[in-house]
């Protein structure tokens, strides 16, 4: 029996879904994680590989494979994790160990300055994970929430079951990183914790290209608000004098034109906010909150800072589709009314029409009229010329003559003027 033959795409398909593994994690340990976005539009992969293989070579680890999308490997004595996605490209560098410092900006340096500087894309985000091990008493991390986070914006929370206490107040800090402390509860095994961080810094990511969305509003902000005025103002023109609805009809379409730039020009960014904002959720439910020491939460402090900023961006895309339809069912109703007052335009020129082809009508009746006459003057003439021989031998004055011819040439005319005419209908 023949084999089954197998999809082309088959088994590239399924290695995908475990082509990014989680990161292992040993507390106690640090993370140093950096998100950057390609300048242009669409993103530039291939500069994006390159600047991963001037790290590799940097370190002398081997570089990437062509084309690839993900990496996971040594670089020196750190592991370094890189990703590719639609927009962005992330490194994230796993240190052995704590520094005395906590948060000290020096564990970035594991990215080279002048890698750094050579970077053509835009830093989206930076971030540094202290992962310790978590005291027996939760008040013994009270002292360290206070000194490294501010704590009108700070969220804590235990997650997976208390496998760990994570922190953040997603503030950038003096060095310009996030700060996230992760407290491992004893007998949590290092690839949980690997999962704990790698959704950190995926919740983070996420939220902060979320967050163009929210300035893309902003951009286009006076804009719309102009073009909803504008808008508004020529509807209402649209109930008043109808000398000028061609020029009215003219700036509606304009409107219309500006509304589908400005909605061609922003709808993959809100496309992509909603998709962000879903996965942020997403990251957040799966860490399975509970509160600690009766602060709030990753998802709380979602709710009340991030939450309120993607409603407004869903308000303001929704406003613009509104807008949009707006503009189009009152260029169709004034476009409607223009091809109404046309039409009884037409209807006058055509009853204008009726009427020339009326007295046209009748001035040719009257023509036709004159033209027996003037024919039958000359009629009478030539005959006249013709009897007058034979007046004498009849004893009879021309003038009788001619009188008593006028009749019978008069109805000849007539007729064979008549019989002409219905020849030619």
């Amino acid at each position: 029996m023949a084999p089954i033959a197998d999809h082309p795409q088959r088994f590239r398909m399924t290695s995908e879904l475990h082509a990014r593994p989680f990161p292992v994690v040993c507390a106690p340990a640090m993370v140093a994680y950096l998100a950057v976005k390609s300048t242009s539009e669409p993103a530039n992969r291939e500069e994006s590989l390159a600047q991963l293989a001037a790290l590799l070579e940097h370190y002398g680890a081997p570089g990437p494979e062509q084309g690839a999308t993900h990496y996971a490997g040594p670089i020196g004595k750190y592991q370094l994790k890189w990703e590719q996605h639609t927009e962005f490209a992330t490194y994230t560098v796993f240190l052995s160990g704590l520094s005395d410092r906590p948060f000290d900006p020096a564990t970035f340096e594991v990215f080279p300055t002048q890698w750094q500087d050579a970077l053509p894309q835009e830093r989206i985000t930076s971030g540094l994970l202290r992962i310790m091990t978590r005291p027996k008493t939760d008040a013994e991390i009270q002292p360290s929430l206070k000194d490294w986070f501010v704590a009108e914006s700070l969220a804590a929370a235990s997650v997976l079951d208390d496998a760990a206490v994570i922190a953040s107040d997603f503030r950038v800090d003096s060095a310009g990183h996030l700060r996230f402390a992760v407290f491992v509860s004893p007998g949590t095994g290092k690839r949980r914790v690997g999962r704990i961080v790698q959704r950190l810094c995926e919740i983070d990511t996420y939220k902060t290209m979320s967050m163009l969305g929210f300035v893309t509003v902003r951009n286009i902000a006076d804009e719309l608000n102009a073009l909803d005025t504008q808008l508004r103002e020529l509807t209402a023109t649209m109930r008043g004098s109808t000398s000028r609805v061609e020029e009215t009809l003219h700036q509606l379409l304009d409107v219309s034109v500006s509304l589908e730039q400005l909605d061609a020009a922003t709808s993959y960014r809100f496309a992509a906010t909603a998709a962000y904002e879903a996965l942020v959720n997403q990251r957040i439910s799966v860490l399975r909150e509970a509160r600690f020491l009766g602060r709030q939460g990753f998802g709380e402090f979602m709710m009340r800072r991030f939450e309120p900023a993607m409603r407004t961006v869903n308000a303001s895309q929704t406003r613009l589709k509104a807008m949009s339809e707006r503009s189009i069912r009152a260029s169709d109703l004034l476009r409607t009314r223009v091809d109404v007052e046309r039409s009884a335009q037409n209807q006058e020129i055509l009853a204008s029409m009726d009427r020339r082809s009326d007295l046209q009508l009748r001035l040719q009746r009257t023509v036709e009229g004159l033209s027996v006459v003037a024919v039958s003057y000359y009629a009478v003439s030539l005959m006249a010329y013709l009897i007058a021989p034979a007046s004498v031998p009849l004893g009879m004055p021309k003038a009788v003559l001619t009188a008593l011819i006028t009749l019978p040439v008069v109805a000849l005319v007539w007729w064979f003027l008549r019989r002409l005419r219905r020849a030619d209908d």
